[in-house]
């Protein structure tokens, strides 16, 4: 009678898989090269002593990533790395220092050559020296800068990087009179120092998404963007478009050179006109601060606007002119959400309104569907916002 076989149930267990295997070393070349990729730069080269195979692995990883306090420390290694590993094609590199002297920037710049050379198409720089443009490349698709000083002509791309389509600038010290790219979809501009003496005008005519947030200087000037989908701008007390003599612009001194003094101001629209193609759009700024009240005087249609967030900077002037102002140009705005508290602030009440009435008010959009309201506490002045929207027969439940 052959033996009965046991079930599963009762089988031992399996034996445990035998020590000492080396399962990455069993992985393909091609998979140990992108893992070799997130790598700090001397620590892939350090895997050349695991084994045999792994001798040579380090020189064909997709991506570089170099991190030091200052680059002085570790220029031997650099001239070293670049020299053994060739022109190996490279996905992503990343170049971060906190600090470089004079005597780096020839190196720096041989850094990111090399980068480029090797057909990089994502390419990360931190607080580096660059001698003219250096980005010159018909394979780069991301740039992201952080604590540099882009001057002159450093952000023009349109002939110099066809295929750019995100570019992300971090503190940095833009003097470039222009930033164009006819490829660019993605553009964040976070806490930057743009120039005191003229605005730098925005070229992106293809951009699907925007971010200008904190910056300081003059606020910027934006070009159309007819593809643009979504856009985030805050203006704060750090840029010099704030007025000293007035919370909502337009002091009446006309020797204040603060409101004044920028000659294009007083015929064109900086912000709004760029803008008035996205569909979701978050509007903020800070009390003294006049782009926005100034833009509203030419103020365009936005003709696409479903989804619009405002702040308190909003409700600030008499009557409300600059929120009835933007609400009367935007036709199709199905979703308005504003927020009446400071920043760093957590708002602790939230409250969503709609038309109770059959018959729609026709100062603002007949699409509105809700309105959203957030709020640290329900003070006088959020009262003020309710009773302003009960106008139009929208209100209120918590």
């Amino acid at each position: 009678m052959p033996p009965r076989k046991m079930s599963s149930r009762n089988a031992p267990p399996a034996a445990p898989p035998a020590e000492g295997i080396d399962r990455i070393g069993a992985l393909p070349d091609e998979v140990i090269h992108h893992v070799l990729s997130f790598l700090e730069a001397q620590d892939a080269v350090r895997t050349c002593v695991l084994a045999r195979r792994w001798r040579y692995l380090w020189r064909y990883a997709t991506g570089i990533r170099i991190r030091s306090s200052h680059l002085r420390e570790i220029r031997e290694f650099i001239d070293n790395l670049l020299l053994l590993r060739g022109l190996t094609p490279l996905f992503k590199c990343e170049f971060l220092f906190d600090e470089y002297d004079d005597e780096d920037v020839p190196h720096l710049n041989h850094l990111i050559k090399h980068a480029i050379l090797c057909k990089v198409q994502t390419l990360r720089i931190r607080n580096i020296g660059c001698e003219g443009s250096p980005f010159v490349s018909q394979n780069l698709t991301r740039l992201d800068l952080e604590d540099m000083v882009l001057e002159d002509n450093f952000l023009n791309f349109s002939s110099s990087c066809p295929a750019l389509q995100n570019l992300s600038l971090t503190v940095c010290f833009i003097e470039s009179p222009n930033i164009s790219s006819d490829s660019l979809k993605y553009l964040s501009i976070n806490e930057c120092h743009f120039s005191f003496k003229y605005r730098t005008r925005i070229c992106a005519p293809g951009l699907i998404s925007l971010c200008l947030d904190d910056y300081w200087s003059k606020t910027p000037v934006l070009g159309g963007m007819p593809s643009l989908v979504d856009a985030i701008v805050r203006v704060t007390h750090d840029s010099a478009d704030c007025c000293s003599y007035s919370l909502y612009g337009d002091c009446g001194f006309e020797d204040c050179n603060d409101c004044y003094g920028d000659i294009h101001d007083k015929n064109n629209c900086v912000l709004l006109e760029g803008l008035s193609e996205a569909k979701s759009l978050a509007l903020v700024a800070e009390t003294r601060t006049f782009i926005f009240t100034r833009d509203l005087k030419r103020c365009p249609t936005f003709s696409k606007l479903k989804t619009l967030l405002l702040n308190e900077y909003w409700f600030r002037g008499p009557g409300f002119n600059a929120l009835i102002c933007i609400l009367k140009h935007t036709p199709v705005l199905e979703k308005l959400v504003l927020y009446l508290f400071l920043k760093g602030q957590k708002h602790g009440v939230e409250m969503k309104g709609r038309y109770i009435s059959m018959q729609k008010s026709a100062e603002i959009s007949e699409h509105l569907e809700i309105v959203e309201v957030k709020c640290k506490e329900v003070d006088r002045n959020v009262v003020k916002v309710l009773k302003f929207f009960g106008t139009f027969g929208i209100y209120f439940c918590f």
